[in-house]
């Protein structure tokens, strides 16, 4: 059934897309009677008003109508009009807008977007106008390919510029509701009024408010809703026909249940039950040797299991117990509440609908986003024309939701008269009754987790540009550009795990027969790990007991550009364009302090491996700096009013930027592996051809693109060792997009694009894929390292088959295969050929000269795979849309139907292309009735969105080792009804 719905969409698009290509033949036998030319629109890519069929650049462009025709209500669903284009969430705060295949990808903190977000033609850094819906727009533009010279830095794969409605001088006035499916209440208004005849004010508004898409099957409650407003107020002052200024301040809100991510997908490793010819019995020490999750395809019914997180939990019990009795100076008395052997997530199962999810822990979202913008326009002499712009914007976001997204098991014992492993019998506050009370997530007897992304960002932009219009053969646009931008992410994640060992791991008040938790402040005499008592809400932000992630970053740029039109004849024109960009980035390294303690002044307590006793003491700052040339050159020859042709050459840039930093681990307790502190910038050179044409009779327009860019550079993150790991690639990516309308009658319109691509990673490029660290070599497994050390690391096979091959190795399993892993917890110095016993572990640290494993690759991160001739992420071969609306008049109203058909290929999501990373492909159908009433200013419209109620994924995340490698799918939204009102004065 679904194999003949997809041929029947397959064939439906190949029908009219033919039909569209065909256009140019049709038109010219079509009747003349009612033709009407396809709308012309005008666009600033080169910041002048043109006609979008005489800018030899590849840009689309969409009136306010047009969006409103297609459904496209925001910057997420774009893609759907725009010939090789994908669009997807991230994991954190952010989105990934892909043009030709190049997107943002590095999600690290000094990171940039490589498409260039414009509101009004100023870039925002940081943004939400892929979130927000579209408010009182003008049109919306989207340039692809890197835009080197007017709009500069991060503007690789190109540009998407929001113009919005700005004051006119008569009055205007509309207001709009709408109802639909999930409870969807929506509302917009807009009023312009001219105060004198030099001055006009213009105001705007719109709200959104919805149940969620998604159903929480613990608690019986939907999430992932939307509760949202914009607001828009803008003044325009023109005195004179040299001079006019205006002023805009918009502002967005948002405060709902917003999921970030989607369901949480993994396919269940148990561990290996054999190693040589060791067996292995123990579920402890299978999942010790366990991943939690395995590369299967996300499509297979095993990807809705749950993780084996036995080795965790059991990581913990090591943690609270071992650890205290490893250090013989300072005799310790811990008691386990945790019950031993228990998987967490064992027997757990999931729902294979990807709109369901099972949480104890509902998602809560709230932004707040303000933009302002000064723009001003003096003509100093004919045909010389001064632009002053300046920009100030702020963000704010928080965010938290269940980190894993289904429920434990039961992994508490009763605490109380339990016994130590001295064999004293002592009542622990831990968790009475089996229920431990964590300080941020509450009283649970399972295991709870969740993260908290926020951040805080300010941006400050001017740029003066001098634009000539003369009606000679020269003309030229040059200006200047400064901006200055600060952004403070935090990301947290906590379990009741972490908190429970933190606040456990050591009791003092034993002369009561009770073990007491120990707030650990600084001066506190001996090791402890700080906690923090503070709800989530009102984070204080400086305990242990949780992981964070502190990154600022402030970077300055400026840059000096311009760009010379010259008429070469009457039909052939060059244009020549050169910037020079200068970026400073100034990063603030935080180390996490995930349950790390300090040791004291007697030199006790190294166990944990810190160095701060509370608090997240910054590093010093890493200073980088760029510089960079840029530009394009075009020649367009115009033969005639009605065809274009062009080819081009264009550089872009997009500065690097520094990793986060690791744990601030004790070096004589853990050593890391070695990984980059900082990653380079991306270069790129674009070489480019095309084709822009339409028919005399202006019934048909036909633009063809083809494109060829050799990338350097590439920025591409993957979870390590805690952190957004950034590596840089070398890639190719190449293409053919045509974009066609048709309108052979006044009432019938048809429009299409197609998108090929092609991208291959460099030759010699490789990575170590953290779900496949030895790349199928069987003479290496993956061990799970200490509970300090974020990362799994790679071992010789033969050693630990010697580690479960004697009594001593599987008595002192635990400790011995944490020594195994270069780079991971000094525990032990195991060396499996030592004979005696006394050997396999020597619990004093301190006297410890580490002997790691040299032969293991990378430091015993594991195996590079081999990336050449991988695809990039999120560059699906083939995007297809195709539209048809027809309209029928009435004496005093039109009714117009229209439908459209939107299908994407294969992609990937990581750069390994592995079964485990394919995105599979997907389609989308949306159909609309409008009816106008001109004479009464009245029009209502229903609409139905995902027509065939498709649950597709479109873009996935990889969590970390100590996440045990679950996946966070991101999905597309469900069928959406509506019916709006529209009243315009």
């Amino acid at each position: 059934m679904a194999t003949s719905v997809v041929r029947t969409r397959l064939a439906a698009t190949a029908s009219v897309l033919a039909l569209t290509i065909a256009a140019p033949a049709l038109a010219q036998t079509a009747p003349d009677g009612g033709a009407t030319a396809v709308d012309d629109i005008i666009v600033t890519a080169q910041k002048r008003e043109e006609s979008i069929q005489d800018v030899p650049i590849a840009v689309s462009a969409f009136s306010a109508e047009t969006l409103d025709a297609m459904k496209i209500e925001g910057g997420a669903e774009l893609m759907r009009a725009i010939p090789n284009v994908s669009f997807s969430k991230n994991n954190f705060s952010m989105y990934n807008f892909s043009i030709r295949g190049i997107g943002t990808k590095a999600i690290s903190a000094s990171s940039d977007p490589a498409v260039a977000v414009s509101f009004n033609n100023a870039p925002l850094i940081r943004n939400r106008l892929f979130e927000q819906e579209y408010l009182d727009v003008n049109r919306v533009e989207v340039l692809r390919g890197p835009q080197g010279t007017l709009y500069g830095r991060n503007a690789t794969a190109g540009v998407v510029n929001m113009i919005p409605n700005l004051p006119g001088p008569d009055f205007d006035a509309m207001l709009k509701a709408e109802a639909g499916n999930y409870g969807s209440v929506r509302g917009q208004m807009m009023v312009n009024i001219p105060l004198t005849e030099t001055f006009w004010v213009r105001g705007a508004a719109s709200m959104t408010k919805r149940e969620g898409f998604d159903e929480n099957t613990f608690k019986g409650t939907k999430v992932n809703g939307r509760d949202l407003y914009s607001v828009r107020l803008a003044a325009a002052w023109e005195p004179s026909d040299r001079f006019s200024a205006n002023l805009i301040w918009e502002h967005f809100g948002e405060d709902d249940n917003r999921s970030r991510t989607g369901k949480q997908l993994c396919t269940r490793d148990p561990g290996p039950s054999q190693i040589g010819s060791a067996p292995i019995v123990s579920l402890a020490d299978r999942g010790r040797m366990s991943q939690g999750c395995l590369p299967g395809s996300l499509y297979d019914d095993a990807a809705y299991g749950t993780p084996n997180a036995i080795g965790l939990s059991q990581l913990f019990i090591m943690g609270n117990v071992g650890l205290g009795f490893l250090t013989p100076t300072r005799p310790r008395i811990p008691v386990s509440a945790l019950i031993a052997g228990v998987d967490p997530y064992g027997d757990v199962s999931q729902s294979k609908d990807l709109r369901e999810i099972s949480t104890s822990y509902d998602p809560k979202f709230v932004a707040s986003n303000d933009v302002y913008q000064l723009n001003v326009k003096y003509e100093i002499a004919d045909n010389l024309t001064l632009h002053s712009q300046t920009v100030y914007t702020k963000d704010d976001y928080w965010s938290t939701q269940d980190y894993a997204r289904y429920i434990s098991n039961n992994i508490f014992n009763d605490s109380l008269g339990r016994y130590t492993i001295t064999g004293a019998s002592l009542n622990s506050q831990a968790s009475p009754g089996g229920v431990y009370t964590d300080p941020q997530l509450g009283p649970s007897n399972r295991m709870e987790s969740a993260d908290l992304s926020r951040s805080d960002n300010r941006q400050w932009y001017q740029e003066f540009r001098l634009q000539s219009s003369d009606d000679g053969r020269f003309n030229f646009n040059a200006g200047a550009n400064y901006l200055d931008f600060k952004s403070t992410d935090d990301y947290f994640v906590f379990n009741n795990l972490f908190s429970y060992l933190a606040e456990y791991f050591y009791g003092d008040n034993l002369s009561t027969n009770v073990l007491d938790t120990r707030k650990c402040v600084d001066g506190s005499v001996g090791e402890c790990i700080y906690v923090d008592y503070s709800p989530i809400g009102n984070l204080s932000g400086d305990g242990h007991n949780y992981f964070r992630s502190k990154n600022q970053v402030h970077t300055k740029s400026w840059a000096v550009f311009g760009e010379g039109y010259f008429d070469i004849g009457d039909a052939f024109s060059l244009t020549l364009g050169l910037r020079y960009t200068n970026d400073d980035k100034t990063s603030t390294p935080y180390p996490s302090q995930l349950l790390l303690g300090v040791v004291d002044s007697m030199g006790y307590g190294p166990s944990s491996g810190g160095n701060v006793a509370r608090g997240y003491p910054a590093l010093p700052d890493i200073k980088q700096s760029w510089q960079a040339v840029t530009g394009r050159a075009v020649f367009d020859w115009k033969p005639n009013e009605d065809t274009l042709f062009y080819a081009s050459y264009s550089r872009g840039y997009k500065g690097g930027g520094a990793n986060p930093p690791r744990a601030d681990l004790n070096a004589t307790v853990v050593q890391y592996q070695p990984l980059a502190e900082t990653f380079d910038p991306e270069y790129v050179n674009a070489f480019e051809v095309g084709a822009k044409v339409q028919s005399q009779d202006g019934r048909v327009r036909f633009n063809a693109t083809a494109f060829y860019y050799d990338y350097k550079d590439y920025q591409v993150s993957q979870i390590v060792d805690r952190i957004s790991l950034n590596e840089n690639f070398d890639a190719t990516s190449m293409g053919l997009e045509f974009e066609a309308v048709w309108r052979p009658t006044r009432d019938f319109r048809v429009d299409a694009n197609l998108g090929l691509l092609k991208t291959r990673i460099g030759d010699g490029e490789g990575s170590v894929d953290v779900m496949n660290r030895t790349q199928g070599n069987d003479d290496w497994v993956v061990l799970r390292p200490w509970v300090q050390v974020p990362s799994n690391c790679i071992a010789p096979k033969k050693h630990v088959e010697k580690i479960f091959s004697t009594p001593i190795g599987l008595a002192t399993a635990p400790f011995a295969l944490a020594a195994l892993c270069g780079g991971a917890a000094r525990v032990g110095s195991f060396d499996p050929d030592f004979p005696s016993s006394l050997e396999f572990w020597r619990p004093n640290m301190l006297d410890i000269t580490y002997r790691p494993f040299l032969e293991a690759p990378n430091g015993g991160r594991g195996f590079d795979a081999d990336l050449s001739g991988n695809e990039l992420p999120n560059s699906p071969r083939i995007t297809v849309n195709v539209g048809a609306q027809y309209t029928w008049r009435f004496s005093s109203v039109d009714v117009t139907a229209r439908a459209d058909y939107y299908r994407q290929t294969d992609s990937y999501f990581r750069v390994y292309n592995t079964e485990y990373d394919r995105i599979k492909s997907w389609d989308n159908a949306n159909i609309s009735i409008s009816i106008d009433s001109m004479d009464h200013g009245l029009s209502a419209q229903i609409y139905v969105k995902n027509v065939f109620n498709d649950d597709a994924i479109v873009d996935a995340f990889t969590n970390s080792d100590d996440s045990m490698l679950t996946t966070n799918v991101f999905i597309n939204d469900p069928r959406i009804i509506g019916l709006n009102l529209t009243k315009v004065f």
